[in-house]
């Protein structure tokens, strides 16, 4: 289906509501600690033309301090800016009267959206939250009235994306990358390593799992980064088998020339090189406003590196890949549209001859509707491994009702196991199965009104040291 053949839309309603979600270990990335933070919901009503009305839903946590990182801000105050982007892009959502393709609503919306919040100095990250919520459910809506899976719709391009907003990619070069996709029957999780993780813990962990990938955040110290790199290596040496790493500093490295002390001591010292030898990428080293001053030089043919926090407009790629950075991350939370034109973007370069890729980050997308939705675009983007962080830093369903969590384990049987009086992700030898993502609807075979409290506001936890 051509971009201009896709079904034509338009957004009835929009409901929102929220779950405080406890953590059961905190979780340090960067310069804050999160201990709980509350679940969003979208619930989205639409009407598509010659079709009828469907309902769909989307939920993704209200992370602090990771959208918007001033210090000027509590990590509550952040939270605060994610629920002003959700308004502000539901009021321009509903304020149009006529149909459109899905991504023809987004893009109609995009530049208001990010305008109007930036006149109330919400920056451009943490603005786009609110549109990628909404675009998630109303796929899932579009998708549950026309019958389809997400696989076969995005395949299909059933959302009528196209090059409007990536001017910069071929004629063609969409289509082709969404009809080429190769749905695998699973995918392998990545085993994230907070900063205040116990490392006792985690040889018991890896083996439970049997995950052979992990994420390693970092803290912006090379000093004190290559101790916990030594650290961690010796951990992993033990457990005797053969792992990939990536490592994540979350914006905490002041600058090009500490983050060259890092580099050398993973090109250099003996302690860490065992992490060095299977070291992937290296992502979001430097604040994002100054991953824009300075070219990685060097750095870039000695290790690769993404961009995660500076990936905040559809051109953020591309301007990295200038500066020597190979890939950016996949997050539903930045948006699914973003993720497959970035994806077209990559495929298009590397027939070219280059080596970039798209990598699979998370903000702990929680069991349920979160995590099923990313990892079906995670899947459809033909990448092998994911960050998946609510198996870890959450205890299951968490304080989801059990009604809520039984129809998630009963729908999903290959991704859900009941486990120590919890439904808990089935994760076998290090992987999650996707067979069942694909079911009328965006990867969720719960209906809509089955997710999620009613549209009322709830107390949630805040982070510490913000």
């Amino acid at each position: 289906m051509a971009g201009n053949d896709a079904p034509r839309l338009k957004v009835r309603d929009i409901a929102m509501s929220e779950r405080p979600v406890r953590f059961r270990l905190p979780f340090r990335f960067g310069a804050v600690t999160v201990e709980g933070a509350p679940q969003l919901f979208v619930h989205v009503e639409i009407e598509v033309k010659d079709r009828g009305r469907a309902s769909g839903a989307a939920a993704e946590l209200l992370v602090p301090k990771w959208f918007n990182k001033d210090p000027a801000l509590t990590g509550d105050q952040t939270v605060e800016q994610l629920r002003r982007a959700l308004a502000i892009a539901r009021d321009l959502y509903l304020a149009e009267p006529g149909f459109d393709t899905a991504f023809g609503v987004h893009a109609a919306r995009y530049d208001a959206v990010i305008a109007a919040c930036g006149r109330e100095r919400i920056p451009p990250l943490a603005a786009a939250y609110g549109p990628a919520e909404i675009d998630k459910a109303i796929l899932d809506a579009l998708l549950r009235c026309l019958g389809r899976d997400v696989f076969s719709g995005l395949a299909g391009n059933i959302i009528g994306l196209d090059r409007r907003l990536t001017p910069d990619l071929d004629p063609g070069a969409i289509e082709g990358f969404l009809g080429g996709r190769t749905v695998a029957p699973k995918i392998a999780i990545r085993h994230t390593i907070g900063l205040t993780d116990p490392l006792d813990a985690l040889a018991t962990e890896l083996r439970q799992t049997g995950s052979r990938y992990v994420k390693i955040k970092l803290g912006g110290d090379p000093a004190a980064d290559r101790e916990r790199l030594k650290s961690i290596a010796a951990v992993l040496e033990l457990l005797g088998f053969d792992y990939r790493a990536t490592v994540d500093a979350n914006e905490q490295y002041a600058d090009l020339r500490a983050l060259a002390a890092l580099i050398e001591a993973l090109r250099r010292a003996d302690d860490v090189r065992p992490i060095a030898r299977r070291l992937l990428y290296i992502e979001q080293p430097c604040p994002r406003e100054a991953t824009w001053t300075t070219a990685l030089g060097d750095a870039a043919k000695m290790f690769a590196f993404i961009i995660d926090e500076a990936d905040d407009d559809y051109g953020a790629f591309s301007r990295a890949r200038a500066l020597g950075y190979r890939g950016t991350s996949s997050k539903a939370c930045k948006g699914y549209f973003k993720a497959l034109l970035n994806g077209a973007r990559s495929a298009q370069w590397n027939h070219a001859g280059e080596r970039t890729f798209m990598a699979a980050e998370d903000l702990s997308c929680q069991p349920g509707l979160a995590l099923q939705q990313d990892t079906a675009l995670v899947t459809f983007l033909g990448i092998g491994h994911a960050e998946r962080n609510g198996h870890h830093y959450v205890d299951g369903f968490a304080d989801t009702p059990d009604a809520e969590a039984q129809a998630f384990l009963e729908a999903h049987a290959d991704l859900y196991v009941s486990r120590g009086g919890r439904v808990r992700l089935k994760i076998s030898d290090g992987c999650l199965a996707t067979g069942s993502l694909a079911c009328p609807g965006f990867a969720c075979a719960v209906a809509p009104e089955r997710v999620g409290p009613g549209p009322v506001r709830l107390s949630h936890p805040s982070a510490k040291g913000a």
